[in-house]
């Protein structure tokens, strides 16, 4: 027998491989990081000596669910921005972070965020936010997979005190010490066209493509953000993104909701990527996003929470139910199926980072991240179709096992690389003294 470091059987794997096999009754072989084979467990279990196994009889295998847009550390401040606009939610919260974030509450910030993330089923995150370089230690320690680098938003007095003269330099050097880990790749933020003048633009593009990193920025989320982009500069935030040179298959939009017919055959052209956030964008009013016309066009589409500010949850099997749900509302409940909102938080996600041929279904070669949802449950029986039970019935609290890079961080629903305790008093902790005073 062939010695292996986990053997996840018994359960039936969704592979979302491109036919989307599902092997009843199917196993997991995982060696140094990297899945090495799937098929039924009978013939896994003959062929492979595992160091450790899990038993998920009974149970869905999956692929992790990948966030391709989030500002995680805004845990601490989740609650503090609800029922406004998107353009009154940004005049709450920048002062807020200003006052707020350092390296140690972003540290702390995180630390509660990867919990909640591991047990929503949550194995690999894109992350917009101040002092990257916290959050990628402590995802780190977590041994939890972050996308995340340098961000760019050109505003007086930014949490981390660089001003923006001096982030091109501060960025670069960054890109060019780092080496990135298997399944993740570097990555640069640019908020957005209403943050950044289009040199700024430019040059944080030209930075991004000399490193081969991934570019990542708000697009179009609501229509007040596409007024004001073309009353300052005569184009729309895609139309000016695209005669930058923006556009192109290392970028990756976050929202991209208030899209003409000429915009989303930009992005197809361009193969521009978009991360579908609809949990956010219903809260904040911004509308319902084009997602079956972007589908249509060839536009790779993922999923993204955004922040816990906005959204107020990281949950992404939530946003799944959301993207399922939401585009039927047009009189089409063939619009966004169960099948295909799955893919988009599985695979789609990971081809929307560039990262598909690492992430995203379960096939040997690629990086070991998978999760078990348990169906033990009355909401979840009885069992007909996986998808449709994973789109429609299926919630966060079911994750009962989370694996990243073959290392279990959740096993029966108990964190095993993080205090959560410990992370919670300490979020607690961070923003109490930030509070307003509440009268008895």
């Amino acid at each position: 027998m062939l010695p292996i470091d986990l053997l996840v059987h018994g359960g039936d794997v969704l592979t979302v491989d491109a036919s989307g096999t599902v092997v009843s009754d199917g196993a997991v072989a995982v060696r140094a990081g990297e899945i090495v084979a799937v098929g039924p467990a009978e013939r896994l279990r003959a062929q492979y000596a595992a160091a450790e196994e899990i038993d998920a009889r009974g149970c869905l295998v999956l692929p992790g669910l990948v966030n391709t847009h989030t500002h995680l550390a805004m845990t601490l401040l989740r609650g503090t921005a609800d029922d406004v606009t998107l353009q009154d939610f940004l005049e709450r919260v920048v002062p807020r972070e200003a006052e707020l974030l350092t390296p140690e509450t972003v540290a702390v910030g995180l630390r509660a965020a990867i919990a909640e993330s591991v047990r929503g089923g949550v194995t690999t995150a894109l992350d917009m936010y101040w002092f990257h370089e916290a959050a990628d230690e402590v995802a780190r320690e977590a041994g939890w997979r972050l996308l995340t680098g340098p961000t760019f938003m050109d505003v007086p007095g930014p949490p981390d005190g660089r001003p923006y003269a001096e982030r091109l330099g501060w960025a670069g050097a960054h890109l060019a010490a780092r080496t990135p880990a298997p399944g993740t790749r570097p990555v640069l933020f640019a908020h957005s066209a209403y943050t950044l003048a289009p040199d700024q633009l430019a040059a944080i593009t030209a930075l991004a493509r000399a490193h081969g990193a991934l570019l990542h920025l708000h697009a179009a989320e609501n229509a007040a953000e596409v007024a004001m982009v073309r009353e300052r500069y005569g184009m729309r935030p895609v139309e000016l993104l695209d005669s930058l040179g923006v556009l192109g298959p290392d970028t990756l939009l976050a929202h991209a909701v208030e899209l003409t017919d000429a915009e989303i055959a930009a992005l197809a052209r361009t193969g521009t990527a978009v991360a579908h956030c609809p949990a956010s964008n219903l809260k904040l009013g911004c509308g319902i996003a084009r997602v079956p016309d972007l589908l249509e066009a060839g536009v790779t589409v993922g999923i993204g929470t955004d922040g816990a500010v906005s959204s107020n949850t990281l949950d992404v099997l939530g946003a799944v139910r959301l993207a399922a749900l939401v585009h039927k509302a047009g009189g089409d409940p063939t619009a966004v199926g169960a099948e295909q909102a799955v893919r988009m938080a599985t695979i789609e996600s990971a081809r929307a980072l560039g990262l598909g041929d690492a992430l995203g279904s379960l096939e040997p070669g690629k990086r070991a991240d998978l999760i078990v949802v348990g169906l033990d449950r009355p909401h979840l029986a009885p069992r007909h179709d996986p998808y449709t039970t994973l789109a429609y019935a299926a919630a966060a609290v079911d994750v009962r096992d989370t694996v990243v890079d073959g290392r279990v961080l959740m096993r029966d629903r108990a964190l095993l690389t993080l205090d959560e305790p410990h992370a919670l008093r300490a979020l607690n902790d961070a923003v109490a003294p930030t509070e307003p005073a509440r009268l008895s």
